[in-house]
């Protein structure tokens, strides 16, 4: 068992699990270590303390409505920190979270009903029927979630009670909304996924046919029509007729990573063309500079083209995580870097945004432009809204933190693939690789690299049959001078992939050398809200400025950046010069502010994945130029 999350059974590219991909250290090699000790405890703790992981004991005790706490689907959360714990006892072999499984199976499974159906929602005395609230029930969706955690589970060696409960569900969801059954689909997509995946894992045909009729009848008009529209469900139009994704992000996002699982798995290449058109019009016009995607808080959705106020960026932490899931697949699919360019951008600037240093609070919404400065929550504060100032230790709707716990245990399993002629590294980081490709032919490779503070990757082949064969190392579109170095040649590379196809030795080294120099990016001139404005970047890391670093810890607002001077790095730090503005204000509604003077300047720029680690602060990612 090799734990991978995605297994397609066919693609242009095979993935990597945490069993043959182990991150060793370095930038994710620190995160998934707090992960590990800090996060998915942290997790558990909440959902206990507030009585979500309870809400399965008294469903099987007969106290429900009456003892059932939190949001309607919690039971959701309860099973991604189960995927967590399953992959994170995949990747370590940590005893604690293998207990923190079974202990939480043992919770959940007599909660199950005999004919299959599991939620502590409805279906019992003084609830809802069963399937009454497909547009807000998400039993579907908590369902989705669970199938993942079991597919986990048995991935990483351990098909024990929890996957039979997964699998009984499933069952009970084929039987209940297959042909001649409740021929809709639930409000939020996730579902599909899961039956995808179990599909995979079980050899049952039956899940996947049930998720291709699931994206078959979304865009049907079939769920309600709401104040946001049935566009918020994705059920306004069929998957295969829209343009860009649209509606709320999360959604929008699920649905189409498990739209290219079933196109994969059925051969269905126009659906497949129809996920790969929507996601070029997203990422051109509807995608934030750090990857983040959702630009609405009311409806936590998509703008449309261009609209992407960074002040109001809602770029949902989850929509982040969504968003690699979705970009993976299309990389296995394709083979086509560009997939892999965005869930590195996605991952070093959403992603890894989200948690606090110590893995105990977190980022729901990644604005792009924070006005004001935070307020400290309390550790124990359970915060009631998705956009915060500062990272906040729960939330009553926690998808985030769950969500990143999962992410972070199984992200070796992201970070390189085989397929007949050799090994492919997708994403950089301190790891060892060891696999089989081809005719069972095995190949060890150890990456160094201390990226993203340095572009140098270096790739020492550990083990090797003597036979030739191929290494491919993507090149990011944003490495301006890329070189590659074999043994005494070095040559120029290009952004896309460099392949290099020879008989290795044990020890021989190739190196790849990215250009990490900080450089200046403008925004698309359709942008209204920053035109005008430029942002840093450096390697794959997108730069802000935060108050805390100018003096007297002006507002970030009062910067404006010189384009005459180049951006400056020195002893890690990048700077840039410029000024800081003052105002003086006129009476209302002419001619309204205006410029009364200004100094000069050097701002200092701080990876935006630590902004808010220094206490509150203002920010901005976009600067304004003069």
């Amino acid at each position: 068992m090799d734990g991978r999350p995605v297994v397609p059974t066919s693609g242009r590219l095979r993935p990597l699990g945490i069993a043959e991909v182990e991150i060793t250290g370095g930038f994710w090699g620190r995160r998934q270590k707090i992960n590990s000790d800090a996060s998915i405890q942290h997790c558990r703790d909440w959902m206990e303390r507030l009585g979500w992981v309870g809400n399965f004991q008294a469903a099987a005790e007969g106290r429900l409505p009456e003892d059932r706490n939190g949001v309607v689907f919690t039971d959701s959360d309860v099973y991604k920190l189960m995927e967590a714990a399953a992959w994170e006892v995949g990747r370590s072999g940590s005893a604690d979270a293998d207990r923190s499984f079974e202990e939480l199976t043992a919770v959940i499974a007599p909660a199950q009903e005999d004919d299959g159906y599991l939620n502590t929602v409805f279906g019992r005395p003084g609830q809802s029927d069963r399937y009454s609230d497909l547009e807000w029930g998400h039993e579907l969706y908590c369902y989705g979630h669970m199938l993942q955690a079991a597919v986990a589970r048995a991935r990483t060696g351990r098909a024990d009670q929890f996957v039979e409960v997964a699998r009984l569900a499933a069952d009970h969801v084929c039987d209940v909304f297959g042909e001649g059954g409740i021929e809709r689909v639930g409000g939020h997509p996730e579902i599909e996924l899961g039956l995808v995946e179990l599909a995979r894992a079980t050899g049952e045909e039956r899940y996947l046919h049930q998720a291709s009729l699931f994206i078959d009848r979304r865009g049907h008009q079939t769920l309600a029509d709401i104040h946001w529209g049935r566009s918020y469900f994705q059920d306004d139009v069929p998957i295969r007729d829209q343009v860009a994704f649209t509606g709320h992000s999360v959604r929008a996002l699920y649905l189409a990573a498990s739209a290219v699982d079933v196109a994969v798995e059925t051969g269905d290449e126009a659906l497949l063309e129809a996920i790969i058109g929507q996601w070029e019009r997203t990422v051109a016009r509807r995608t934030y500079l750090t990857g983040g995607m959702g630009s609405h808080h009311d409806g936590e959705k998509f703008g449309e083209d261009f609209v992407l106020p960074p002040d109001r960026a809602y770029s949902e932490t989850c929509a982040g995580i969504a968003s690699v899931m979705l970009s993976w697949r299309l990389l296995l699919a394709t083979g086509e870097t560009r997939f892999a360019d965005l869930a590195e951008r996605t991952l070093y600037n959403v992603v890894a945004t989200s948690p606090a240093p110590d893995g105990r609070s977190f980022f729901y919404a990644n604005p792009l432009h924070q006005r004001v400065p935070g307020v400290v929550p309390s550790p124990d504060f359970v915060s009631n809204r998705a956009a915060s100032s500062l990272r906040e230790p729960w939330f009553a709707v926690s998808c985030c933190p769950t969500n990143v716990a999962r992410t972070f245990a199984s992200l070796g399993a992201y970070v390189a693939t085989t397929d007949d002629s050799g090994l492919q590294i997708h994403q950089y980081a301190e790891s060892r690789i060891s696999t089989t490709f081809g005719d069972s032919r095995r190949v060890s490779v150890d990456v160094g690299t201390a990226y993203p503070a340095d572009g140098r990757i270096s790739v020492r082949v550990s083990e090797t049959d003597g036979s030739a064969w191929a290494l491919t190392l993507r090149v990011p579109h944003w490495s301006s001078e890329s070189w590659l170095v074999v043994g005494d040649e070095r040559k120029k590379v290009g952004p896309g992939q460099v392949v290099v196809e020879r008989s290795f030795a044990v020890d021989e080294v190739v190196e790849l050398e990215l250009d990490v120099t900080p450089r200046w990016t403008w925004p698309d001139p359709r942008i209204d809200s920053v035109r005008g404005c430029v942002a840093a970047e450096r390697g794959p890391l997108v730069l802000c400025v935060e108050s805390v670093d100018l003096p007297g810890e002006q507002s970030v607002d009062t910067v404006r950046v010189d384009l005459g001077s180049d951006l400056a790095e020195s002893d890690g730090v990048v700077s840039t010069s410029g000024s800081l503005v003052t105002f003086e204000d006129r009476p209302w509604p002419v001619p309204g502010p205006v410029l009364s003077g200004s100094s000069e300047v050097v701002i200092p720029l701080t990876p935006y994945h630590d902004w808010a680690n220094r206490g509150p602060s203002t920010m901005r990612v976009w600067m304004p130029v003069g």
